[in-house]
């Protein structure tokens, strides 16, 4: 079984060899290889303890500040690779890194401290693959299994709970029973993480491929980190525009839309608040009037929580607001809606309708497909005609209604909002001498 190792990495590996180490590259590296993919990044191991990198790269950038633990960050050509001494983790008191490390020259002792068996395995040219857990088996049978004790891993380091959903989620790995037992059993566990960090493997669980899945099977790890999602398990819509509970309309609508971090986002916390918002009518038809606005204002502080950027935030929060806008066929109310959303937020609205639409029954799905495509396409013509959509667009400015005798100050700026407003409407057309016309007549 040969792996093509990056240059770069293997430049370090011979190095190393040449001064008489053994060394590797490792985890996910060696898996992605395997599996066909491209790594993002190249990691070695080696039996050289700290001190000896320290002497090996010695004429080569690096640094230390991960030293403590047995890793030197080696510069080749600008481009990082961490090298990190075989080592046996101590306690884990914060359920996220060890507070001690024993560095040993046992390859398999310090492979058995990793997560799972497809990330425990080593590869060099010289000795080829070192996998003593099964992982590349497991790997071909796509089956995530935990090395040693499920319990243990998570406990040691809670993260790997979500990055065993993540794994689920963009390779459609499968749980074997005890690791997946664990994985639900120890949920809890995700408060004690860093929310940056809960965010990014959040982020790139949403953008895998099978994330419907994964979300339908982990639902409840889900709702460790984001409780507010627990409210929508098994709540029914009974509404003919409908054909799932809310969580599962949901996590359909996760995997219906662009494999983009806004997107999925968006799509998860869309309907959070129809539990909240729903009714029932005297025919038992169920209702949502509302639900935008009481999913948004869940919304912001799950967003907030995780330590979003703050223009994400807004983004999001903005297409959970519009997400349910109805289109009329108008191109006045497109270049409306295109004017309060901007030109890539309008794009984003499109996929996201699309999307719902998509995790809902066939009901009327032609139809309202139909009107987010003309939708978009006034959208794409109105565009192209670079129109007036913002004061900054009027073919007049403070200036010129200064000249006509308008005060300074709020007047000017109602004025201009007024005229932008007829330009919008198609009221008038946006020139000079047709603004200045308009004014004067009206």
């Amino acid at each position: 079984m040969n792996i093509q190792i990056e240059p770069k990495a293997n430049q370090i590996i011979h190095l190393l060899q040449q001064h008489g180490f053994a060394a590797y590259a490792v985890g996910g590296c060696v898996r992605n290889a395997l599996m066909g993919l491209e790594p993002h990044d190249w990691d070695v191991c080696t039996d050289a303890k700290p001190d000896a990198l320290r002497a090996v790269f010695g004429g080569y950038e690096t640094h230390d500040y991960g030293l403590k633990h047995g890793t030197l960050v080696v510069m080749v050509d600008g481009e990082p690779f961490e090298v990190t001494t075989y080592r046996i983790d101590g306690v884990y008191a914060d359920s996220r890194r060890p507070e001690s490390v024993t560095f040993t020259d046992d390859l398999t002792r310090d492979l058995s401290r990793r997560d799972f068996t497809v990330n425990a395995m080593a590869y060099n040219d010289e000795r080829g693959l070192q996998d003593p857990f099964g992982g590349a088996e497991d790997l071909r049978r796509g089956v995530l299994r935990c090395v040693g004790v499920p319990d243990d891993r998570f406990r040691e380091d809670a993260l790997r709970i979500l990055r065993g959903v993540r794994f689920a989620a963009v390779y459609g790995f499968q749980a074997e029973r005890e690791t997946a037992q664990a994985l639900h059993r120890n949920a809890r566990l995700l408060d004690r993480i860093a929310r940056e960090r809960v965010r990014e493997e959040l982020l790139g669980m949403l953008c895998g491929a099978q994330v419907t899945q994964a979300l339908d099977e982990f639902r409840d790890v889900i709702a460790a980190v984001i409780p507010e999602l627990a409210e929508t398990f098994g709540v029914r819509q009974v509404n003919k525009h409908h054909c799932c509970d809310v969580w599962g309309h949901i996590i359909r609508s996760v995997g219906a839309v662009e494999a983009e971090p806004l997107l999925r986002m968006t799509m998860l916390l869309h309907d959070i608040g129809k539990p909240r918002a729903r009714t029932t009518d005297a025919d038992g038809v169920n209702h949502f009037k509302g639900h935008q606005q009481i999913s948004a204002a869940l919304a912001e502080p799950i967003l907030r929580r995780l330590r979003c950027p703050n223009r994400f935030t807004e983004d999001c929060l903005q297409l959970i607001l519009w997400h349910d806008f109805r289109f009329d066929g108008s191109t006045r109310q497109v270049k409306r809606v295109l004017q309060q959303l901007g030109e890539v937020q309008m794009r984003r609205l499109f996929q996201v309708q699309r999307a719902d639409i998509a995790a809902q029954s066939d009901y009327r799905r032609a139809e309202k497909l139909a009107s987010v495509a003309l939708a978009q396409q006034q959208t794409e013509e109105i565009l192209a005609e670079h129109p007036c959509l913002s004061l900054k667009d009027l073919a007049v400015n403070g200036s010129d209604l200064k000249q006509l005798g308008y005060p300074d100050g709020r007047i000017i700026g109602d004025t201009l909002r007024t005229l932008l407003d007829a330009v919008i409407d198609e009221r008038v057309e946006n020139t000079r001498e047709s603004l200045l016309h308009f004014l004067q007549t009206k």
